[in-house]
Order: C-alpha cells, then sequence, then structure tokens
C-alpha cells in the first residue's frame, strides 16, 4: 500500500503476458528453480512461498528464510503481510451482502454508512459501492497527510475520524464512475459500509463469512505473540529488514496476514475447485466490469482480469513496505496460484503468479545493475509532459531542479533516475523511460521499456 504498493501495482497492471489457449503446466522441477532462480541468483528476495492449486488439492514450493541472514527456512505455514489481498475479502463480503438482499452496487455509499456521513460527490454525482469496487469513485489513493506519516508503519495512527474528515473535505476532481485511479480511500469506505450494514466490525465479518467458512485458521488482521515465531521480518527493496505494517481503518484495504497454506483455501474456493458457500458471490464480483487503467485489463469487485486472445487470468496483488503478494486463477482451466514474498523488489513476484498459472505467461527478465548519472535541471525541462500510452493510461513527467519524476494513470509519483541524457530507469520497479527528442531539442516521445515489452507513447 501507499507510495511502494502504488508503485507495484503500476508495474503490475501493465504487464501483459501472452496468454495460451490451454495454459501448459509447470513442472515441480520447474518451480522450485524459479524460486531459486529469483533469490539465489537474481538476488531479488529473502523468502519466498508459494502454492500451485488444482482439483482442489494444493502443491507447496517454499525457498529462502524468515530473515536476510538467517536459517530459518519459510514454508506454507510462515506468515507474511497480504497486502491489497486484503480488498479481495472487502468486495467478497459486499456481493454477499448484495445477494442477500442488503446492499445495491449502483445505490450511493451514503445509503450503508451512518446518517449524517459526508462523502465528496461531482456536481451531484454521487459514489456508489460500484464505483468503490472498481477503483473509479475520484478519490486518491490516500489520504495527503500519510505522506508525513512516519514510512516505517504509516497507516498506524490513521483512525475512521481522520478518514471521515478527509473525506467531508475532499473535492472530487471528476465524476464517479468515468476513470480509474487505484484507491486504498476507496477500498477502506468499503469496509466502513459493510460493517455498518452488518452491525459487525470489519474483522469480525471477514472471520464470520469468509474465513471459518472455508476453514482458514492462519489468516489474521493481528499476529498474537503465540504466532510471532512464524511470522517472517519484512525487506525492502535494498534488502534491509523493515518493520512490520499495523492498520487502523486502512484494515479492509491492505491488513490481512496470512500464509500459502491459508490462502491456498481461499484460491481454491475462489476458483471454483471446491465446493463453497461464496459460489455466487465469486461469481457477482466478476459479472460486471470496468476498464483497469491499462491495455487488455478490467476490473470487476477488487478482482483484475488479463484478457488476451480469448484467454483470462483473475487475480490481485498486495505489497507493504516489506513483503509482497499474488494471488490468481484462470477460470477456463480452474488453475490458481498463491505467492507470497517477505521482501519489495524491484522485480516483484507477480510474473511468477501468472507463470504458475499458465507457463506461456513470460517471467521478468533479470535485473543488471544500473548507476545513475546527473543531469543539468535545463535538459530535464525538456522531457516534462503528459505522454499517451493507450486510451486508459498515460504518463506524466515532472521535474524538480535535477530529479525528473514520472506518474502513471491513477498511481503515485516515482522518481526516475537518468542513466543517460535520454535514458532513465526507476528504483522500485524493475522498468526504464526512454525519450525520442525533436530538431528542438525537446522530447516528443516516451518509451516505457517493462517485461521485454516496449510501449511508446506522443506527448500531448
Amino acid at each position: 500500500m501507499q507510495l511502494v504498493l502504488a508503485a507495484l501495482a503500476f508495474a503490475a497492471l501493465i504487464a501483459t503476458p501472452v496468454l495460451a489457449q490451454e495454459a501448459p503446466v509447470v513442472s515441480d522441477e520447474a518451480v522450485a528453480q524459479i524460486l531459486a532462480d529469483r533469490i539465489d541468483r537474481d538476488g531479488q528476495g529473502v523468502g519466498i512461498a508459494a502454492a500451485v492449486i488444482e482439483n482442489g488439492t494444493p502443491r507447496f514450493f517454499n525457498h529462502g528464510t524468515f530473515a536476510k541472514d538467517g536459517d530459518t527456512p519459510v514454508s506454507e505455514a510462515t506468515l507474511f503481510e497480504a497486502g491489497s489481498l486484503a480488498k479481495v475479502f472487502t468486495n467478497l463480503l459486499v456481493a454477499q451482502l448484495v445477494l442477500d438482499g442488503k446492499m445495491v452496487l449502483d445505490a450511493p455509499v451514503t445509503d450503508y454508512l451512518p446518517e449524517g456521513t459526508k462523502i465528496p460527490a461531482f456536481e451531484g454525482k454521487t459514489i456508489t459501492l460500484f464505483d468503490l469496487a472498481t477503483h473509479s469513485s475520484g478519490l486518491p489513493s490516500v489520504p495527503p497527510e500519510l505522506a508525513f506519516a512516519d514510512p516505517a508503519n504509516p497507516y498506524k495512527h490513521y483512525n475512521a475520524e481522520l478518514l471521515y474528515g478527509f473525506l467531508a473535505a475532499y473535492p472530487l476532481p471528476r465524476a464517479p464512475g468515468t476513470e480509474y485511479e487505484y484507491s486504498n480511500i476507496g477500498a477502506t469506505l468499503l469496509g466502513e459500509a459493510v460493517s455498518h450494514v452488518s452491525g459487525l466490525p470489519y474483522g469480525e465479518l471477514v472471520q464470520k463469512r469468509i474465513l471459518d467458512p472455508l476453514g482458514m485458521t492462519d489468516t489474521m488482521l493481528v499476529v498474537p505473540d503465540a504466532l510471532a515465531d512464524r511470522f517472517a521480518t519484512g525487506h525492502d527493496t535494498e534488502g534491509q529488514p523493515v518493520s512490520h505494517w499495523d492498520f487502523e481503518v486502512f484494515a479492509p484495504a491492505g491488513g490481512w496476514r496470512s500464509t500459502a497454506a491459508d490462502l491456498a483455501k481461499f484460491a481454491a474456493a475462489v476458483s471454483d475447485q471446491t465446493e463453497t458457500p461464496l459460489k455466487d458471490a465469486v461469481a457477482l464480483m466478476l459479472k460486471e466490469t470496468r476498464p483497469a487503467g491499462s491495455p487488455n485489463m478490467t476490473i470487476g469487485l477488487a478482482w483484475i482480469v488479463l484478457d488476451h486472445e480469448g484467454a483470462s487470468i483473475v487475480w490481485h496483488n498486495g505489497m507493504t513496505g516489506g513483503f509482497n503478494a499474488f494471488l490468481g486463477f484462470d477460470p477456463a482451466s480452474g488453475r490458481a496460484a498463491v505467492v507470497l514474498a517477505n521482501a519489495a523488489t524491484a522485480t516483484g513476484i507477480e510474473d511468477i503468479g501468472f507463470h504458475l498459472i499458465d507457463a506461456t505467461a513470460p517471467l521478468a527478465p533479470q535485473p543488471k545493475p544500473r548507476e545513475a548519472i546527473t543531469l543539468d535541471p535545463a535538459v530535464l525541462e525538456n522531457y516534462i509532459g503528459t505522454y499517451e500510452l493507450g486510451p486508459e493510461f498515460s504518463i506524466a513527467v515532472t521535474a524538480e531542479g535535477p530529479r525528473l519524476f514520472i506518474q502513471a494513470s491513477g498511481q503515485d509519483r516515482l522518481e526516475a533516475f537518468a542513466e543517460t541524457e535520454t535514458d532513465f530507469f526507476l528504483r522500485v520497479v524493475d522498468a526504464q523511460i526512454s525519450f525520442e527528442l525533436g530538431a528542438d531539442g525537446k522530447a516528443t516521445d516516451l518509451v516505457l521499456h517493462q517485461n521485454g515489452q516496449s510501449t511508446a507513447g506522443s506527448k500531448q
């Protein structure tokens, strides 16, 4: 969540792996090698726990350790922060309450909040549950004051009073339902709504309606002292240990901790491999979708759908300060995958998740060491502007002195570091930007290089 999570969401959402009509299976030996290569060869991670689920039965694969330079191996019983996988739980509750007749997706969210709650509108158009679920409410990712929070644990002290104070004063920049913008605030507001409608605290509601029916005994908002020795240490992009994140009101957007074994139960249920009471609610989550800000991507109730040549993968990812998570499935084959990592890395683990579901989905290339140079601010001025890379995807380029920044559609701003006068790279994700110049030395086009693909966009 926050900056690092948004950066990863940006990396994952623009990935468009080529999917085969019949998704081939990755062998157990190949899975084990992929995890070993990612950590030992590429230096991209500390510990990874993964599961491939077929016919309701998981196969578990683990590599690495609880902590850098430690010797305790991770396993399917290791607890990881799951980050924005929480959004799937939250939206599944919404779907259940809709089927119960207690919520209507097209109704204003204010119908399901305490009377008098002030939620922004745009020229009389109100935010609906579906707007929140599809990240098209017009609300930003996080309140701007979180930029001044402790980066080691940014959500710990942000409570409901602060959230509703922000919402009461925030002017929506556009009509709800018109544009995709990833919003942790939106998911949090859904959590507030389902809690108010049900009369139960959010955590109890997830426990009662999702975790207990599936026998998920190792998924929790707070790890008790008795389980602390199973809770992996998180690591940042430099491989350094970081604090666990604690959540208050933002728990519905990113607060759950879980294991590969527990999430494999959830994956089996949502991919219809096992008979559960969640089946109709999961179907409703995918019944209607909207564009998700990137080619071949749409979004339903939290679930992101990657479509290509008649095939699709339904998925979501998550990231906190030191953890990365992925859960997805192929609706046609039913095959599902879970990947959990205790490090936030440039490569990420989303590509592994896609590859475990469909072996034709490419793995990210091995990252190459890059060194930054300093450019004259006058040079950077030539690159400022907005570049359109697709109907729903653009990149805004800004500069502050000798520093260049990019901001993808619906995401937070990231710093780009110069490698040459026209070539730049990002550190939080494995992506590069290059500029094409006109005769006057000013940029006319931008090219995004990521996951083996190059996507060009013209300056607007």
